[in-house]
């Protein structure tokens, strides 16, 4: 397996040095830079074309949502995880419009940073648990249309994925907690998506929980 090529934006010297400790300890993982802030990190991801960026928000000379705009116009195939002290409602909806498709805590573990990180470049969404929480809260606030019922019922073990999946467990640590192999979680996510008639992980919670299934 190549490894997910990944660089690191944080204007702290010493955290970005103890990321790359940690990051150096999984095979799958390559840290191929490092930048202090936002400008910094455009001119990294131009040269050395990292799969995903680990970036902090509050940064000087380009801020971190400013910097992964710029970055998701002019790079798309690159996915950015925030990764910040921070939680509130302005950063973390500032962040995800900008197109990163991640946030985290710092105080979040080695172990999900590590899956965050691989599962980034999978293409999944990995969102905080409490962040998760924050963005079904606020889409549910906006006026839609009643949804339709499901064309197919929800298998029970489909229904243990989409519980987990909206508290924003990636698919490994669903697998962890089902006892499945990853390949089959898979498999389950894209059918509840399907049956859903979801387009992301989001969008999946949303609409389950507008028809009463969370």
């Amino acid at each position: 397996m190549t490894p997910v090529r990944v660089l690191l934006v944080d204007d702290q010297a010493l955290f970005r040095e103890a990321l790359a400790t940690l990051l150096a300890t999984h095979d799958g993982i390559d840290v191929v830079g490092e930048a202090g802030n936002g400008d910094e990190a455009l001119t990294q991801v131009a040269a050395i074309a990292p799969d995903v960026v680990l970036m902090d928000l509050r940064m000087p000379v380009l801020d971190g949502v400013s910097a992964t705009r710029r970055l998701r116009g002019e790079h798309p195939g690159v996915q950015v995880i925030a990764l910040t002290t921070f939680d509130d409602d302005e950063d973390v909806f500032a962040a995800l419009r900008a197109g990163a498709v991640g946030y985290l805590l710092k105080d979040v573990s080695s172990a999900r940073l590590i899956e965050a990180v691989l599962a980034a470049a999978r293409g999944e969404s990995v969102l905080q648990p409490s962040v998760a929480a924050k963005v079904v809260a606020r889409f549910a606030q906006l006026s839609e249309p009643p949804p339709q019922a499901l064309v197919a019922p929800l298998s029970e073990r489909e229904q243990d994925v989409l519980r987990l999946l909206a508290d924003g467990r990636s698919n490994r640590e669903i697998a962890a907690k089902l006892f499945l192999a990853e390949g089959t979680v898979k498999n389950h996510v894209t059918n509840v998506l399907g049956k859903l008639g979801a387009r992301d992980r989001t969008q999946a919670a949303l609409r389950a929980r507008d028809l009463g299934l969370l």
